[in-house]
């Protein structure tokens, strides 16, 4: 009706970030708390929304420490759920080091990202790898 405001239902935001060491272990360590933060957030140990995730910061926290490592530099893992759509970024130290972007794809049945790319703001010492996955509600 005209002159009616429609009121958008709030949504609800939930996120996670921790840093780990740039090494194997830090990486392994990324994949197991994110599986474990996913449980908390109601997507169990073992569904796909799980695993899809937890593979996703797998792959990426594999690339920070392989591509990524600067001595003495964490990389971080931030994780933000709005509605249906998981969010994942990995920022590291080698803003020189970057990506080649190409279509997400359907690796293995889990293919659920929906997009990905790079971030590097002007002078900062950080890149950000980012994907967005898309979650059953």
């Amino acid at each position: 009706m005209p002159g009616e405001t429609r009121v958008q239902p709030p949504v609800t935001v939930s996120t996670f970030t921790q840093l780990f060491s740039p090494t194997p272990r830090g990486a392994r360590h990324a994949r197991h708390l994110v599986a474990n933060r996913m449980d908390v957030w109601g997507y169990g140990h073992g569904s796909e929304a799980n695993e899809s995730v937890s593979l996703v910061v797998a792959e990426l926290a594999a690339n920070a420490v392989r591509h990524g490592r600067v001595r003495g530099r964490a990389f971080r893992v931030r994780l933000s759920l709005r509605g249906e759509v998981m969010r994942v970024e990995v920022a590291d130290a080698r803003v020189e080091c970057l990506p080649v972007l190409g279509e997400p794809s359907d690796e293995g049945g889990r293919g659920l990202v929906r997009a990905w790319g790079v971030d590097v703001r002007p002078g900062s010492t950080y890149k950000t790898v980012w994907a967005e996955v898309c979650l059953p509600l």
